[in-house]
């Protein structure tokens, strides 16, 4: 698995990031033994990078990792906004994934320079922590190019994970033509590109071979955030992103079953459903939670801010 310099930083990643919030609660709920041999597999195959969020809950799979493969590069994001829960979600991720130092640490979802900017004590005390070498680069995820634009200008940012992928799945804001020059844009910049969503949430299973050639033709990526949930899904990921497909057998090819979002009938209509979705895909009808799958990309985002864990994607 060749690895790449991450921007401008002096951290080296693998193509593959391996994504894990399809092995947590959020989907699979994989237990963490049985999830770290997966990430195990990974690494011993040449995958240094992983990335998680302190949504996801998957720090005590990666701890499990880590003390085997203590070098490997891990990426977390919060949703902290002020100092003290940017402290809280630091202090989090390194007490469950047993090291003081935090390769990447991102802001989760941050859509707009109005965003960014409320939540500029968070970066303000990540900024700190890298200072005292807690920390390696400071970043962002996002859905939209404006989330982009907002990273390109802010000084501190270092690392953009956006929403990117053949048909312009996820993107909340404009084009995919319009994400790919500010993307290219920020790789210009110097700022390290993760990929997210190249398979659209799932939505692209059935034309995965074009959506994995396309994110590895562009120049701008450094490193593509899959999710994965099995040896079969690793080793499709790892031969499609090194351009290596012509390798692969029969055997090697995931389900082309997707994955889908249920939601169960006792659903009480609440709407924390349509607050947590960023594609406008949930609506309430007759007191109950309705997903539009053509919007739908599987974040798996609604069913974490359900009280009741209504909604599942499986």
């Amino acid at each position: 698995m060749q690895q790449v310099k991450l921007g401008s930083t002096d951290i080296s990643v693998s193509r593959l990031c391996f994504g894990t919030l399809t092995m947590g609660p959020l989907q699979k709920r994989m237990p963490e033994e049985e999830g770290a041999l997966l990430l195990i597999a990974a690494a011993e195959n040449g995958v240094n990078f992983f990335d998680t969020a302190e949504l996801y809950g998957t720090y005590a799979h990666l701890a499990i990792l880590l003390r085997q493969y203590p070098e490997s590069v891990v990426a977390t994001k919060c949703f902290a906004y002020d100092e003290i829960t940017a402290e809280e979600s630091y202090s989090k991720a390194a007490r469950e994934m047993g090291r003081d130092h935090i390769d990447i640490f991102m802001l989760h979802e941050q859509d707009s320079e109005h965003m960014l900017r409320g939540h500029q004590q968070a970066l303000e005390y990540f900024a700190k922590q890298k200072e005292k070498g807690h920390i390696g680069a400071l970043g962002i995820s996002t859905h939209s190019i404006a989330g982009v634009r907002a990273a390109i200008k802010h000084p501190d940012i270092e690392v953009v994970e956006a929403v990117i992928n053949f048909k312009g799945f996820g993107i909340i804001d404009g084009t995919l033509s319009q994400m790919e020059a500010a993307l290219a844009e920020a790789a210009g910049r110097g700022m390290g590109v993760i990929a997210m969503k190249a398979l659209g949430g799932g939505h692209l299973m059935r034309e995965r071979e074009q959506a994995f050639k396309y994110i590895r033709k562009q120049d701008c990526i450094h490193s593509a955030a899959i999710g994965i949930q099995s040896l079969r899904e690793l080793r499709y990921a790892a031969a499609c992103l090194s351009g290596r497909e012509d390798e692969l057998s029969a055997e090697d090819l995931p389900s082309l079953e997707g994955r889908r979002l249920i939601i169960e009938e006792w659903c009480t209509g609440c709407s924390k459903c349509m607050d947590a979705c960023r594609q406008g895909a949930m609506t309430i009808v007759n007191g109950k939670a309705v997903v539009d799958a053509e919007k739908c990309v599987l974040c798996g985002y609604c069913g974490a801010n359900c009280p009741g864990l209504y909604i599942k994607v499986i």
